[in-house]
């Protein structure tokens, strides 16, 4: 007992990388872990840095991860948009304004007011112009001296007919709900938060820039989504968890997932018939991009939105398998398997439970509209925007699902017999 203590006081002072997982008594062995019952302190960077885990890896990068980063980054380049992908008939130019006074429009018959808005960006910044806006009763919030909105331009109108209403400008809230949540993720995960943060910032990067233009130019929605995602993935992943043979195995193992994801959403979306009209906004966006494939847009929906599950998945469970070779390095590949599957379980249950709630929440006013009707469940279930949210959620669970077995029997072969493999290759030399 006093040989552990003084074994675990210096693996605490050790500054390689330390998880605590139990380690049930009879399957400590080797690499200083004794029996015991307890937590112990387990370091699972002697399983990056293994000679056999190592070489193992290095097959799955070189066969599969290298050839689809690779494909991925050329057809992103392939499709990039480039300029000139926006709509003619719908641009727009914007401004923003502080309302300085409010009072009532001069005719009493129009139902609005006046409000007088100095600008603070655009082309007539700092001055102030007259803008009619919605009166108290015709707007859930009220316009009222003080607060900012958002303005349309009027190209080549004169100054107090130039500026439109458009919405209260909500910029400054979401700045400090962003800078809260930012200041809690670092907080609590410290340089790998802030490297979590960077690679949101890719996200959105990839999303506004490469993405939604590419889908706008005329591409193929689901090809871009896929190449999309695969970069954004690949970015993500060895940036917050570096670049070693455990984010190795969670990337392919998301691109496995992913790529069940796409074929299952594809599928499904052809044979439950899935135009995509029933989508918010579909109806519009066809409107200015009259070519513009819905179905393939509702796939690439659903492929985005998976995304994020997917990466929380494959490293959970890559990092469950190495904290379990680190435990035990003798652990066979069925042990591996069969302990990392237990794991999953639980952590699928709850995460898809997660997703078909959000889906379902995306859809809460079609869910009331149907139910006010008092239609029966399977014609409710039937209609396409309903029908659309249930493909989307189930489609997306079933990639999440697969990706626990996928993930897992990866990692398992990375890490399996570690220990008998360096005293067979000992023995050989």
């Amino acid at each position: 007992m006093a040989s552990r203590n003084v074994g675990r006081r210096r693996a605490d002072h050790k500054g390689n990388r330390r998880r605590t997982l139990a380690i049930p008594q009879g399957h400590g062995h080797g690499h200083g872990h004794g029996h015991g019952h307890g937590d112990h302190v387990v370091d699972t960077s002697v399983v990056n840095s293994d000679a056999v885990v190592a070489r193992r890896v290095r097959i799955v990068v070189a066969a599969v991860l290298i050839p689809l980063i690779t494909a991925a980054v050329v057809l992103m380049i392939a499709l990039w948009p480039g300029g000139g992908v926006k709509v003619d008939s719908y641009q727009t130019s914007t401004a923003r304004g502080e309302v300085t006074a409010i009072k009532a429009c001069p005719d009493p018959k129009d139902k609005c007011e006046l409000a007088t808005v100095k600008l603070s960006n655009g082309p007539d910044k700092g001055k102030a112009v007259p803008v009619e806006v919605p009166s108290a009763g015709q707007t859930p919030f009220a316009i009222k001296a003080g607060q900012s909105v958002m303005l349309g331009i009027q190209e080549g109108a004169p100054l107090d007919q130039r500026y439109q209403y458009v919405d209260h400008d909500r910029s400054k809230p979401l700045l400090i709900l962003a800078v809260i949540f930012a200041i809690a993720v670092v907080a609590l995960s410290r340089w790998r938060g802030f490297a979590a943060l960077i690679a949101l910032g890719v996200t959105a990067v990839m999303l506004t820039q490469f993405i939604l233009p590419a889908i706008l130019k005329g591409s193929n929605p689901l090809v871009v989504a896929v190449v999309g995602g695969a970069v954004i993935m690949t970015i993500a992943v060895f940036l917050t968890h570096g670049v070693n043979a455990e984010s190795s195995i969670a990337l392919a193992g998301t691109i496995a997932a992913l790529g069940l994801t796409v074929l299952l959403g594809w599928f499904f979306a052809k044979f439950s018939q899935l135009s995509g009209l029933a989508a918010e906004g579909a109806s519009t966006a066809k409107s200015f991009a009259p070519n513009l494939d819905l179905t393939g847009l509702l796939v690439a929906g659903m492929v985005i939105g998976a995304l994020g599950v997917l990466d929380d998945v494959t490293v959970t469970q890559a990092a469950a398998v190495w904290e379990l070779s680190a435990a035990n390095p003798a652990a066979s590949r069925r042990e591996l398997m069969s302990a990392g599957l237990r794991i999953g379980r639980t952590h699928v249950a709850s995460v898809v439970n997660t997703l078909v709630l959000a889906y379902a929440g995306a859809a809460m006013p079609v869910l009331i509209v149907f139910a006010i009707q008092d239609l029966p469940t399977l014609s409710v279930l039937s209609t396409e925007s309903v029908a659309m949210e249930v493909v989307r959620g189930l489609v997306g669970s079933l990639g999440i699902i697969a990706a626990v077995p996928l993930t897992t029997a990866l990692a398992a072969m990375a890490v399996a017999d570690r220990s008998r493999e360096l005293v067979a290759d000992a023995e050989r030399l």
